[in-house]
């Protein structure tokens, strides 16, 4: 299971870059990272280990955008705001959930620790 984000006032930790591959590579559905390519298991581990904590982060901090956006797309002040309706067909969610997103993403943008993450499931 993933580690909670750490909130504003926590420090971020700094996971392994997620380098982007050349396309040619990316086409070959057997490479990932590389990762095919390292015989030691021991370094495999541990490559893999590094990637899955960075991909980890990477989604967490994305939610959390994906939530910040939401709450300002819902904002009563904007003139051309969206319902909760509206946001869950943009981003191919379900109503419940978009208002849980809208929530926590207002959380977020008063700096409130709030409950963390909303999972989607």
């Amino acid at each position: 299971m993933a580690e909670p984000t750490p909130r504003r006032n926590e420090p971020r930790l700094r996971p392994a870059p997620l380098l982007f591959e050349p396309a040619e590579a990316a086409s070959d559905p057997e490479h990932f990272f590389d990762l095919e390519s390292i015989d030691d298991p021991r370094a495999l581990l541990a490559r893999a280990t590094e990637l899955t904590l960075a991909f980890r982060a990477a989604a967490d901090r994305a939610v959390e955008y994906q939530a910040v956006a939401a709450a300002q797309l819902a904002d009563p002040r904007r003139f051309d705001r969206l319902t909760a309706a509206d946001i869950a067909e943009r981003a191919e969610w379900t109503e419940d959930y978009a208002k849980k997103m809208v929530e926590f993403g207002r959380d977020l943008l008063r700096g409130d620790e709030g409950p963390g993450p909303v999972d989607p499931v």
